[in-house]
């Protein structure tokens, strides 16, 4: 999709967002996708949308070496599908940065991910950031772990 397309599809969106909830700022939020791979993107999506995942974690290294700034509570974020095209509008509720093997069950199960217990979450994440780290530094047990919670606004489905 070319930026221009996704441009207008996200302010369009956005438009629409803005009727279903209220005190939405004029500017869209940032919009971003679940996972690393397109598929990974629609399979997540599709945990939002049916309330199953009201979490989510970031590695911090990956965000200290890409410049991203850590989330706090109160954003609002715009969710695209694998397509790039924007789907949901969530607003983050909590954020607590802990070492990945303090990430508890409770936030694992807010994840939905797999059989949502801690120990397939020490699995999928630990994969995944052997896999897709941006930081170069990988995977390490004591790693910082950003474990955001969220609430869905609306969707445009």
């Amino acid at each position: 999709m070319s930026i221009t397309a996704q441009t207008q599809a996200i302010n369009d969106f956005w438009v629409a967002a803005r009727l279903h909830v209220d005190d939405l700022p004029l500017e869209p939020a940032e919009a971003w996708a679940f996972g690393a791979t397109p598929e990974h993107a629609d399979q997540l999506l599709a945990l939002v949308l049916d309330g199953t995942k009201t979490g989510t974690a970031a590695a911090l290294w990956d965000h200290e070496a890409t410049g991203e700034r850590v989330p706090e509570a109160g954003d609002l974020s715009i969710i695209l599908d694998g397509s790039e095209l924007p789907r949901a509008l969530i607003r983050t509720t909590s954020i607590r940065i802990v070492p990945f093997d303090q990430v508890d069950a409770e936030h694992a199960h807010a994840e939905g991910e797999g059989d949502r217990t801690l120990t397939a979450w020490r699995e999928i994440h630990e994969h995944f950031w052997r896999t897709y780290g941006e930081s170069g530094r990988g995977f390490a047990p004591d790693m910082p772990v950003i474990c955001e919670r969220f609430e869905l606004l609306w969707a445009d489905t």
